[in-house]
């Protein structure tokens, strides 16, 4: 979703298009597979990527390079949310989790407490945390303290057009 409100809202992003909008997720993925090399050390393309929106999932955030900046808006959804989502998703392509739910849930909150840890010490990274839930609910604030926080003009109305309740499909 906040990849979507930020193109819409005027910023071009780096994606592949290699995965397509499906049920999961109709609106797409603007994602590049390239972010997923970045653990193996494959960070070239983020030069050429600066001044543009880019999906990098939390795992991976340590890989970044450290002689880049780097404003992150960190969308966070209920863990409870999440496991719906990743259980619908598994079942719909038949496939099984390897971990129970507990298991997953223990791991996410302490790779999140990690990573939070880790990236406020970071002075190469600014980061505005956004709730999901939130922005669903109220999306002209969020909208406006995102624009606040990139310091840049976007369009706040094609912004605040893309959140869309029907889409909040797993709610705790």
């Amino acid at each position: 979703m906040m990849m979507k409100m930020l193109t819409e809202g005027g910023l071009p992003a780096v994606v592949d298009s290699l995965r397509q909008a499906d049920e999961d997720n109709p609106n797409g993925y603007f994602e590049i597979e390239a972010s997923k090399a970045l653990k193996d050390g494959d960070k070239k393309w983020l030069y050429d990527a600066q001044g543009k929106v880019v999906k990098v999932i939390s795992y991976l955030l340590e890989f970044l390079p450290d002689d880049l900046s780097y404003d992150i808006i960190f969308m966070e959804r209920e863990i409870g949310e999440i496991l719906a989502s990743q259980q619908k998703m598994l079942q719909r392509r038949n496939e099984k989790s390897t971990h129970s739910d507990a298991e997953m849930e223990a791991q996410f909150r302490e790779h999140l407490r990690a990573v939070k840890y880790w990236a406020a010490r970071k002075t190469n990274m600014r980061i505005l945390f956004v709730k999901y839930s939130e922005m669903v609910k109220d999306p002209e604030s969020l909208c406006k303290s995102i624009v606040d926080f990139l310091e840049i003009p976007l369009d706040l109305q094609a912004m605040q057009s893309v959140p869309n309740q029907s889409l909040y499909r797993n709610r705790s």
